[in-house]
């Protein structure tokens, strides 16, 4: 069967904690790439993000596209954190994929990121306060 593309939009990208988790099933890096701007990106307690697709008032997030073996995919979704799941994802060219996305009840009292553009966007503002 051939891999399954798969849109990630936080610790699953490459050099963030959870990319071994890909590497494990044997994924590979396709590209990096911008969702449609029907976005919006939460931080769940500084430690991963969630993104949800909205009706109105989205933005464009910075995700990773990897092709996935069919059969490595239960196994990523069962090592996501809670409040996650894989859904369809439409990037910026139009393209649609699957995708991680969060559950609305996740990002209830979190702190919206959207406005950053992505994860490693958010990460570097944080660390860029701390010095």
């Amino acid at each position: 069967m051939s891999p399954v593309l798969l849109a990630v939009n936080g610790t699953l990208m490459r050099g963030l904690p959870l990319n071994a988790n890909l590497l494990a099933v044997g994924a590979t890096f396709v590209r990096e790439a911008k969702t449609a701007p029907i976005y919006r990106l939460w931080s769940i307690n500084d430690v991963y993000p969630a993104m949800l697709r909205m009706s109105s008032g989205g933005a464009s997030i910075t995700v990773e596209v990897w092709a996935v073996p069919p059969a490595g995919l239960a196994t990523l979704l069962l090592k996501e954190p809670p409040g996650l799941s894989m859904g369809r994802v439409w990037l910026f060219d139009g393209e649609e994929t699957l995708g991680v996305l969060g559950e609305p009840a996740l990002c209830e009292g979190m702190r919206e990121i959207t406005a950053h553009g992505g994860w490693r966007e958010y990460l570097a503002t944080r660390h860029a306060r701390r010095a």
